[in-house]
């Protein structure tokens, strides 16, 4: 398994060491949600995704997560007290409730009518799955 793993991350051009170990990202995540609330997410995401997956950081310590806001522009101190007050523990639960209640399990997910994919595909993957729904290229 992790061989094709590492094939596939290959052939996307993604960032997959050989880490030892798996460290909890709830509180990236909570973090990830911040970002988004400051122009920052898509840029946070990949940094978070680079970090854990390409350099084996643990994304589940306070200085990893502050080094992680501030490679993107954000405040180190205000992540911090993002990060200890869990300020958007609550909406990241409900991104967890609503994920759940439509049978997503592992990300990423595509959905597109009742067709489903989950983990990272190729662009050709991506683009079979939409125009097999009837969606337009342009």
């Amino acid at each position: 398994m992790m061989q094709n793993l590492k094939k596939t991350a290959a052939d996307l051009g993604l960032p997959l060491s050989n880490r030892q170990k798996t460290y909890n990202s709830r509180l990236a995540q909570e973090l990830g949600k911040w970002a988004e609330t400051k122009n920052a997410g898509d840029a946070f995401h990949i940094m978070a995704f680079k970090a854990y997956f390409g350099d084996g950081r643990n994304i589940a310590e306070l200085p990893v997560l502050q080094d992680l806001a501030e490679s993107v522009g954000l405040s180190r101190e205000e992540a911090e007290s993002v990060v200890i007050d869990r300020t958007f523990k609550e909406a990241v639960d409900s991104d967890w409730a609503l994920s759940w209640k439509n049978g997503i399990k592992a990300v990423p997910t595509f959905i597109v009518k009742n067709d489903q994919l989950v983990g990272a595909q190729s662009y050709n993957t991506l683009e079979r799955l939409l125009l097999s729904n009837g969606v337009k290229k342009i």
